[in-house]
């Protein structure tokens, strides 16, 4: 196949080669092709190729074929076992390679290495995204780098069109922990969403007329972020603390009891709670909710 990067593009904007047309790969792919960039697709089920053919895309009959095209070669598969299956026979000396496969922040540090031994300079990536978000900057959504600086500079343009970009450091590791993290903290708010609805549910209160009193809540309270934020790095837990621990695991009482009279499930909430409370009974009752960080730590964080 030919080198669509030495070869003279139809178009002004760089090729790349895009490894995966599933919904996200294939928001991806349009992105690109809507802003001008020659784009060849390969995915292992060939079917899922045709609508972006039908746009403009140039479809490789194989992901080896496909590397060799272009360059830039991006990878938004399945998993990380996917990335390994689908480039074991591709040369990948010279190639300038970014997964966007989502992974653990190990699996993105090994296949750096794995990427970088076979001659390819490697950035990995974290979608905060969803497909519809992709190509409309108004979405806010944007993708979480970190690997190899130099490519991230030189591909910078490129990478931005689909959605905004956030180089997060040269550990290839680093766009993984960020996106984990982040979509953590989203589980723990969706659990507290659920339960709350649970709560109303059956009474007289509509949900729409609920919906934006606790969406104005939760909106307030995630300001308390950037507090916890000074108080990890100045390891002061009790300063200026305007509701501490002790105060917070006496009043889950009353929500516990809550949840059982409106007959609903106390599981989303306990865990948080225990800890709370193991951390009281340790002797923390007068920090803040940052104190109880350290807990979770299993490598030998302090407490």
């Amino acid at each position: 196949m030919t080198d669509n990067t030495s070869a003279t593009a139809p178009a002004s904007r760089p090729p790349l080669t895009l490894l995966g047309t599933g919904a996200m790969g294939t928001a991806l792919a349009r992105a690109w092709l809507a802003a001008g960039h020659p784009v060849t697709v390969w995915n292992r089920t060939p079917g899922r190729t045709a609508a972006l053919a039908a746009e403009g895309a140039t479809v490789a009959a194989s992901a080896a074929g496909a590397v060799a095209a272009n360059r830039l070669v991006i990878a938004c598969l399945l998993d990380d076992a996917s990335v390994g299956t689908a480039l074991e026979d591709a040369d990948l000396a010279g190639r300038d390679l970014v997964n966007l496969t989502t992974g653990t922040p190990a699996e993105g540090r090994a296949r750096a290495a794995w990427a970088t031994s076979r001659g390819a300079r490697f950035l990995d990536g974290g979608i905060m995204a969803v497909p519809p978000m992709i190509g409309h900057p108004e979405s806010g959504g944007y993708v979480f780098y970190s690997g190899s600086g130099e490519l991230f500079e030189e591909h910078r343009d490129t990478l931005a069109v689909p959605a905004g970009t956030r180089y997060v450091g040269a550990d290839p590791g680093f766009a993984a922990l960020h996106d984990v993290a982040l979509l953590s903290a989203m589980g723990g708010l969706f659990a507290g969403v659920t339960h709350a609805f649970a709560l109303v549910r059956g009474e007289d209160i509509a949900p729409g007329d609920f919906a934006p009193l606790l969406a104005s809540w939760l909106t307030a309270m995630t300001l308390s972020v950037h507090r916890t934020a000074e108080q990890l790095e100045s390891g002061d837990y009790t300063t200026g603390v305007v509701s501490n621990l002790a105060m917070q695991a006496a009043g889950n009482a009353t929500l516990l009891r809550t949840a059982e009279e409106q007959g609903v499930s106390t599981e989303l909430l306990r865990p948080y709670m225990e800890l709370m409370t193991r951390h009281v009974a340790d002797g923390h009752g007068d920090e803040d909710t940052a104190g109880m960080i350290g807990r979770l730590d299993l490598r030998g964080g302090a407490v």
